[in-house]
């Protein structure tokens, strides 16, 4: 089990190539709105079956509004055995600055 450790948003994308999840835990609206492409949103009911289907030796990047609640929601998923467990740092809204890019809606 690893510690949570920040991710600039310009490394988010190698993680991704590299075969990291990258999920969000942003409200359904705003990611419809707007989200990083190839990300995943997950909340609490969509949670479980994430975590029965998901590859704890892959890396995992949570990525939050502002990179606050980020952290907290990276940790959780440290303690369920993710080996190596980041958070944007800055969150979307840091991310769709630098990369706008990298960005889509639904």
């Amino acid at each position: 089990m690893s510690e949570v450790t920040s991710i600039a948003p310009v490394d988010v994308m190698d993680k991704v190539n590299q075969g990291a999840y990258l999920v969000d835990i942003r409200d359904v609206n705003s990611y419809q709105s707007h989200h990083i492409k190839n990300s995943e949103r997950i909340d609490n009911d969509t949670l479980p079956n994430f975590l029965r289907e998901a590859d704890m030796d892959k890396p995992i990047i949570v990525c939050c509004y502002h990179g606050i609640s980020s952290i907290q929601a990276a940790g959780f998923l440290s303690q369920q055995g993710f080996d190596e467990v980041y958070s944007l740092e800055g969150g979307f809204a840091a991310y769709s600055l630098q990369h706008p890019e990298h960005c889509s809606s639904l």
